[in-house]
């Protein structure tokens, strides 16, 4: 260990050690794998030939670069390839072994990706979306020009491809509800083989999404996740005969689910009041198994060719590792390992909608009450849960407490819980966050004094719009890539991004300005009391940065206390340094205005 590495704050390490990614593998050649690692301290692809061990890093560029898959043969590597975290590019394709980058669909403009599949034939089905076109699903074929299937004005992508590259499965919202897709199943000729819409048309709030068509030639079984039972589970569809087969998977919270490689048997994944566990259900049987793993979070898992289950385990103690049934570990990464910090605590809290969950992380040393970072998890439709996260980890390590709120909007506690923001955005998850802090106070855990309200793009929005709402609430204000000025965003903000804004305010801000403006935090700028830090990516498609200045010019104005932060990488950065920067800078800005 050098003497750098030894005075480095433990904090700084978390972030510095080197991560990967769950492996994906090729379907037909289960030894080469595709993985993201921050080795070289950017995150990157690799690729890697479990037969001899080589491990090679595929890509390189000074923003990073994550999404990627590899050709079902496992000859080629697709990944997407964008400019400075702009999200806005076209798929580039390089042999595995390695060897020169070409564009994978000549022939395709620059646009928004909207799902891929990959054929064994070397066909690809590409999804698009811009702000010309919406939605289109294109067939490239080699040595053709790209052919187009389908056009919408709504958001759609590509949800799967079937074994023997005939079937297609969108999930798109013709029907104007951008928070639950209906399926539609065709031919590579773009003709329609099935449908299924739970929405009815968008009357019903039910969702239906693709999560893989079954691995055997011929065989037109579609396994899909519903919502007819309150959460999300999984179900059968054969789309040609058009049966819906229910398995009756009686777990509590949402579960999803994957094919295991001879499509006897599903890999079920499910998620529960923040932590998460995998079982195997067995078609011949109807059967439930629990596939054993420790207590926390299971952030993906894979089920392997030799029965083998691959999954990625963390908790909010203990950093992320890869490991097997088989009772190895798959991937190890060189170098420096992260420090463990403290382990989550429960709270449960009486809100104005129900019972809200939040995560708690205690100092080490000290009784309370401590300064407390209330940080909000983005989404909004995600959950905080008992996982590894170097950010809280080192707030506490810097003697704050932290609260981590799963507000309405939040997946994981039912369908009801997830659609409840509709109309009142920002403010239904602004009142479950309130309920946690007065429950944060009154139990000795958080100084009134010293609450921090912080997070990032969803977060750093209601970071921002708790600001203006709650003004004696908060002592510090902290918002990383945030929505400041709702309209400006709605009108800058990628294709995809309106059409969920639609759904979650009822129309545009020109239909429902009055809901545009409850719910944006610029209406409520001049209110702030507490002192704010923003940062922002200036090439952000998602939470853009005019909107953000909009908001920090009304704070200027008035010569309110804040800093502004803006860095060149679009909706956060996947440069460590980078990283620890912006959180060096929160801790600083933190501490200088608490005392």
């Amino acid at each position: 260990m050098t003497e750098k590495t030894t005075s480095m704050p433990d904090w700084e390490k978390r972030f510095r050690a080197a991560r990967v990614s769950l492996p994906d593998w090729a379907e037909d050649a289960p030894d080469r794998s595709l993985f993201v690692s921050n080795a070289t301290g950017t995150y990157e692809l690799y690729a890697w030939d479990r037969a001899t061990g080589a491990q090679r890093q595929a890509t390189d560029r000074p923003n990073g670069t994550t999404d990627g898959v590899l050709t079902p043969d496992g000859e080629s590597v697709w990944w997407f390839s964008d400019t400075d975290g702009d999200e806005f590019g076209v798929w580039m394709r390089q042999p595995f072994g390695g060897g020169e980058d070409e564009p994978a669909a000549p022939g395709l403009e620059a646009s928004y990706p909207a799902g891929l599949a990959l054929g064994r034939d070397g066909t690809a089905v590409v999804g698009r979306s811009t702000n010309e076109d919406g939605s289109t699903v294109h067939v490239v074929r080699p040595g053709s020009e790209p052919v187009e299937i389908y056009r919408h004005r709504e958001s759609a992508g590509v949800g799967g491809l079937s074994h023997d590259g005939t079937l297609i499965a969108i999930e798109h919202t013709e029907h104007g509800d951008a928070m639950h897709s209906a399926l539609r199943v065709m031919r590579l000729d773009g003709s329609g083989v099935a449908e299924l819409d739970d929405t009815e048309g968008g009357q019903v709030e039910l969702g239906l999404n693709v999560l893989g068509f079954a691995p055997v030639d011929g065989d037109t079984r579609l396994l899909i996740g519903h919502q007819r039972r309150g959460r999300w589970e999984p179900m059968v569809w054969d789309v040609a005969s058009g049966e819906q087969t229910e398995l009756g998977i009686e777990l509590p919270g949402d579960v999803s689910a994957e094919w295991y490689p001879d499509g006897s048997a599903l890999l079920v994944s499910h998620s529960f009041e923040a932590r998460s566990e995998l079982w195997r259900y067995d078609f011949a049987t109807r059967q439930l198994v629990e596939v054993p793993t420790p207590s926390g979070t299971v952030s993906g898992a894979t089920a392997r060719p030799d029965g083998s289950v691959e999954y990625l385990w963390s908790s909010a103690a203990e950093a992320p590792v890869v490991r097997s049934t088989s009772g190895r570990v798959v991937l190890d990464p060189p170098g420096m390992k992260a420090p463990g910090s403290v382990p989550v605590e429960d709270a449960w809290v009486e809100g104005p909608g129900g019972r809200v969950h939040a995560l708690v992380q205690r100092p080490t040393t000290g009784e309370g009450p401590f300064p407390t970072v209330f940080e909000i998890h983005g989404g909004p439709t995600w959950h905080d849960s008992d996982a590894f996260a170097a950010g809280p980890a080192a707030w506490v390590d810097h003697g704050y407490a932290v609260v981590r709120v799963n507000y309405r909007g939040s997946t994981g506690y039912g369908r009801e819980w997830t659609d409840a923001l509709r109309h009142r955005v920002g403010l239904i998850e602004l009142e479950d966050i309130a309920a946690v802090r007065e429950w944060a106070v009154s139990s000795g855990l958080a100084d009134p004094a010293k609450l921090v309200l912080a997070g990032g793009s969803w977060g750093g929005y209601l970071t921002l719009l708790g600001l203006g709402t709650q003004p004696d609430a908060w002592a510090v204000g902290l918002a990383a890539v945030p929505v400041a000025d709702y309209v400006t965003a709605y009108h800058d903000e990628m294709e995809a991004l309106k059409s969920m804004d639609r759904t979650l305010l009822g129309g545009t801000p020109e239909e429902v300005p009055e809901r545009f403006e409850a719910s944006s935090p610029l209406t409520y700028v001049d209110a702030v009391r507490a002192p704010v830090y923003i940062s922002a990516g200036v090439n952000d498609p998602r939470c853009p940065i005019r909107q953000v200045e909009n908001y920090v010019d009304r704070l200027a104005a008035r010569g309110a206390t804040h800093e502004v932060y803006r860095y060149d990488a679009g909706h956060g950065s996947l440069v460590v340094e980078e990283r620890i920067k912006q959180v060096r800078l929160e801790i600083d800005f933190a501490a200088r205005h608490l005392g």
